[in-house]
C-alpha cells in the first residue's frame, strides 16, 4: 500500500473503528460529519484517493459499500499456512415460523470458508432476503456471515443484528431507545420497524460478522 497523507490515515482509522464496533463501514454523510467535512464530495474524493493508494475498494451503489484491503503481514508464511485450514458453515435459507433458526430443515447448503475472513468467527450463513438493507452494501441472495447471540443484552446501537420479529425472521439495524427497539432498513423504500418487547415477540438471533458475495455462473 502507498503511503496516506494524514487525512487519508483519518479517514482509514474511522473506517476500521466504525467495521471494529459494528461490522459496517461509514456511509459518507457519517464521514463528513465525524470529520468536519462540509459535503460528501470531499469525502467521496479521499475515499477514491484511498481506492488508487490500495486501502480499500468500494462497491458502486452501495453507501456502506467500504471494504478495507488488508496489507500483506511480515508473517505471511504462517499465515498462508492458517489459511489452508476452513471453516464449515452451515446455510440457512427460509426459516419457517416457530422453529429454531438453525433447524436441520432450514439448512440449504455447507460452505468452507477460510477462518481468516473474519475478525469474529461466524456460526452461520443467512442467505439475504430482499433489498431492505442494500445501502449497507447487503443484497438479494448475499450471504451474511452470523455469530449466534449468548447474551442480547450485549448487541451495542448501530449493529447490524438478525431478528426473529413474531414468526419473521428479518435483518436491520439495532437501536434501543429506553424500552423500545427500532429496527432501521438501510433503504430509504423502507419503514423503520418500531417494537415494544413487552408487547411484541423479539428475539434477537444474531450479529452479523461478515458478508460473502457469490460470483454469478
Amino acid at each position: 500500500m502507498r503511503p496516506l497523507t494524514p487525512r487519508q490515515q483519518e479517514i482509514l482509522d474511522l473506517i476500521r473503528s466504525q467495521l471494529e464496533q459494528t461490522g459496517f463501514p461509514p456511509t459518507r454523510l457519517e464521514i463528513c460529519q465525524a470529520l468536519g467535512f462540509k459535503s460528501p464530495n470531499a469525502a467521496e474524493e479521499h475515499l477514491k484517493a484511498l481506492v488508487k493508494k490500495g486501502a480499500i475498494r468500494m462497491t458502486a451503489g452501495a453507501s456502506r459499500g467500504i471494504q478495507l484491503i488488508a496489507p500483506e503481514p511480515a508473517d505471511w508464511p504462517s499465515r498462508l499456512a492458517q489459511t489452508l485450514q476452513t471453516l464449515s458453515l452451515p446455510l440457512v435459507g427460509r426459516v419457517a415460523a416457530g422453529s429454531p433458526i438453525l433447524a436441520q430443515e432450514h439448512i440449504e447448503d455447507h460452505f468452507q470458508v477460510d477462518p481468516g475472513l473474519f475478525k469474529i468467527q461466524p456460526d452461520y450463513l443467512l442467505k439475504v432476503r430482499g433489498l431492505s438493507m442494500r445501502d449497507a452494501g447487503l443484497l438479494d441472495g448475499d450471504l451474511l456471515a452470523v455469530k449466534r447471540l449468548t447474551n442480547p443484552s450485549e448487541v451495542r446501537n448501530g449493529q447490524v443484528v438478525v431478528a426473529r420479529l413474531e414468526d419473521e425472521v428479518t435483518v436491520k439495524r439495532f437501536e434501543r431507545k429506553g424500552q423500545t427497539i427500532l429496527l432501521h432498513p438501510e433503504n430509504p423504500d423502507y419503514s423503520v420497524i418500531t417494537v415494544d418487547p413487552r408487547q411484541t415477540s423479539l428475539t434477537l438471533e444474531g450479529l452479523a460478522v461478515g458478508l460473502i458475495r457469490r460470483s454469478p455462473t
